[in-house]
């Protein structure tokens, strides 16, 4: 996976560490046309972490657990964020976008006001692997006008540490180099951290911005406690704290996670996520009477 290679222009320097606050184990479920995946940040935690709504972590070489995609479905009020690290899918939606996500690259898409999208894989056998993540808008955004974005591998940027750690920067900015993408009031940080042996990778972030470390390659250890592959941890909010180090004994990959939080009413019926009971009610309204597309904005 080729992509665009930068050089950091200024060192994280942490001092004041950010803990583990608990660990987390993803839960094996289903959704679309049966693709089996893991869901890492489930409906219990969004308050936690705030603004994030969910993650799902897919990944299989079994063509049974994934070929039947994610067919037509509706969303509003959040973004969808889709990570691929293995294999091909096809997105298309009810405002004209089309676009083949490939591996290493992403796919940024503003539900907003509702769009109707499918997710579907571009292969019939290999393996198919990446990560979902659901990034909350804030209530005066939540209509906005939907946006789809792809980026390709060779447009996220990266970076490699003098450790060693290869960063690859989704969104926010990282040792100086700014991601992908950058939201103003969510200000979300997702780095892929590489590590291909013992070593270690410093952050600086946010004390007021909720954070969290996905495992999917060997062990991370974060201030002594070892956190596995498969699992999330959930990093502490001391006021005092500027950011976090991540260390390995043996090669590891994980994503690192974080944001600002809304601090806003979160209601959720499956696919929407607004602020109220009414709203979701007129999202409802709005979705059967096939308001979520260009062809009829209205209303």
């Amino acid at each position: 996976m080729s992509s665009s290679v930068h050089t950091p222009t200024q060192q994280e320097t942490v001092t004041r560490l950010r803990t583990m606050e608990r660990r987390v184990i993803g839960r094996p479920t289903s959704d679309g046309a049966g693709v089996k995946l893991t869901r890492v940040l489930t409906q219990d935690l969004q308050r936690r972490l705030d603004p994030y709504l969910m993650l799902d972590a897919f990944g299989t070489d079994n063509p049974e657990d994934y070929i039947g995609g994610f067919p037509d479905h509706p969303h509003r009020g959040f973004e969808t964020i889709t990570y691929m690290i293995a294999g091909q899918m096809r997105h298309n939606d009810s405002y004209g976008n089309e676009g083949v996500l490939r591996n290493g690259g992403v796919q940024w898409m503003t539900a907003g006001r509702g769009v109707i999208h499918s997710e579907l894989p571009e292969q019939a056998e290999g393996a198919m692997e990446g990560f979902q993540l659901w990034l909350n808008l804030p209530s005066q955004d939540k209509m906005t006008e939907p946006w789809y974005q792809d980026f390709q591998s060779e447009d996220i940027p990266e970076f490699r540490t003098p450790a060693g750690v290869k960063a690859r920067v989704i969104a926010g900015r990282s040792h100086g180099v700014k991601g992908a993408m950058e939201r103003p009031i969510t200000q979300p940080l997702y780095l892929d951290l590489h590590f291909e042996g013992p070593a270690q990778f410093e952050q600086s972030l946010s004390p007021t911005a909720n954070a969290f470390v996905y495992v999917y390659r060997g062990d991370v250890v974060i201030d002594g406690e070892t956190v596995p592959s498969g699992s999330m941890a959930i990093l502490n909010n001391a006021a005092m704290a500027d950011g976090v180090i991540l260390q390995t004994k043996a090669s590891a990959r994980a994503l690192l996670i974080a944001g600002e939080p809304l601090h806003e009413s979160i209601a959720q019926y499956g696919p929407f996520v607004m602020n109220t009971q009414q709203e979701l009610l007129q999202a409802v309204q709005d979705f059967q009477a096939g308001k979520f597309s260009r062809a009829n904005r209205s209303g």
